[in-house]
């Protein structure tokens, strides 16, 4: 069976969030924006619609008086995902035969 790309996390920002919050447990607000290159309004734009697919968690505190955002995966963003990265690889993978690829 060949793996499907997911049209919510194809857009390439939501990708990098997705991409960079597979790689912990949990990332700040800022760190997240910082790490991904985008405003607070792109980020919070991205992060809103990958929550509603239940891909991610957002949890709102403080650290102090100051307030605090922060992103996890759910369980079924982190399979979500997984697919589509071997739905991307497998689409790589059909080029890697073309002359101009093969060093």
């Amino acid at each position: 069976m060949t793996a499907q790309l997911d049209a919510v996390i194809h857009p390439p920002t939501r990708l990098s969030i997705m991409a960079l919050l597979a790689t912990a447990d949990e990332a700040d607000f800022a760190f997240v924006r910082d790490s991904v290159g985008v405003s607070d309004s792109v980020l919070s734009k991205h992060g809103s619609a990958l929550e509603a697919a239940g891909y991610v968690e957002i949890r709102k505190g403080h650290v102090g008086k100051r307030p605090r955002t922060w992103f996890r995966l759910t369980p079924a963003g982190r399979r979500a995902f997984a697919g589509h990265v071997t739905a991307l690889q497998e689409i790589v993978g059909k080029a890697a035969n073309l002359p101009e690829l093969r060093g």
